[in-house]
């Protein structure tokens, strides 16, 4: 891994960022909760990338609220609109 934002999917809809970031603190400091509403999915960012990882290990495919989490590293944002990005900057 070479950050410490994870990806968290398959969340049940009923998960708030309280719940992630009271999950999550079991294996560090939780920098920062954001759920997309109506998605399944979130982000999660610890204050360390060892942090992360541990997270990423022990909560992979573990059960949550009846829904198997999928946990990986946070990948940039792709940029939107154009298709031609030679000018334009990934982003969170």
């Amino acid at each position: 891994m070479q950050g410490s934002k994870l990806f968290v999917g398959n969340l049940n809809y009923t998960v708030e960022n309280a719940d992630l970031e009271e999950l999550f603190s079991k294996f560090g400091t939780v920098k920062d909760v954001k759920i997309v509403e109506r998605r399944g999915f979130g982000f999660v960012e610890m204050s360390s990338q060892s942090e992360a990882e541990k997270a990423k290990e022990e909560l992979n495919n573990t059960s949550f609220k009846g829904r198997n989490l999928n946990i990986d590293e946070a990948k940039p944002r792709r940029s939107g609109g154009k298709r031609d990005s030679r000018n334009q900057r990934n982003r969170w």
